[in-house]
């Protein structure tokens, strides 16, 4: 597995080492003790979560106050998206910044999201299944919304009219958000 730096503390792109032939293709899509070696992260993951999209919806930004925080790792097993971060920490030269990658099936790259950092991702193919592990349980009443279309943001969604939750347009504006990180 390669680690590829992102310019963002501990925001990691993973590309698997993948091994393929006239039967299809083999790769581990995640080693612990190779990612510590690499990163120098201890991540323990405690459950996993998928979805399944149409082209054009949009999840996001999500994230998860503590004691709740969650790492991610997220990939795509079907279809495609473009997968977006918000630096959510205030002591880091980042915060505030975006990050965007296009995961897919055919590219098999993974995102490690760490702690702080407000996550979400739209759908550019139809069937489209997004998986994640997380560090933590899902805990409603820690979850954070950042709203997706936030003007200070300025993120590209690769979308002309998504197709979003009542939760996600009804998220917080970054102006206004108090950073619990």
């Amino acid at each position: 597995m390669e680690i590829i730096e992102t310019g963002f503390n501990a925001l990691f792109l993973i590309k698997p080492t993948i091994f393929g032939d006239h039967r299809g293709y083999f790769y581990e899509s995640f080693n612990a003790r190779t990612f510590e070696e690499k990163t120098g992260l201890n991540v323990s993951f405690v459950q996993d979560n998928q979805s399944y999209s149409s082209k054009g919806v949009l999840r996001g930004l999500h994230y998860q106050d503590a004691p709740y925080t969650q790492d991610k790792l997220v990939r795509v097993l079907s279809g495609s998206v473009l997968d977006v971060v918000v630096d959510l920490r205030k002591e880091e030269p980042t915060y505030g910044q975006s990050y965007a990658i296009e995961l897919s099936a055919e590219n098999h790259l993974q995102l490690f999201v760490p702690k702080g950092f407000a996550h979400g991702f739209s759908t550019l193919e139809d069937d489209t299944i997004f998986v994640y592990k997380c560090s933590d349980y899902y805990h409603k009443a820690s979850e954070g919304c950042i709203l997706w279309n936030d003007p200070s943001l300025a993120i590209d969604w690769k979308l002309d009219n998504p197709v979003i939750s009542e939760k996600d347009r009804d998220g917080e504006l970054f102006v206004n958000f108090k950073s619990p990180f």
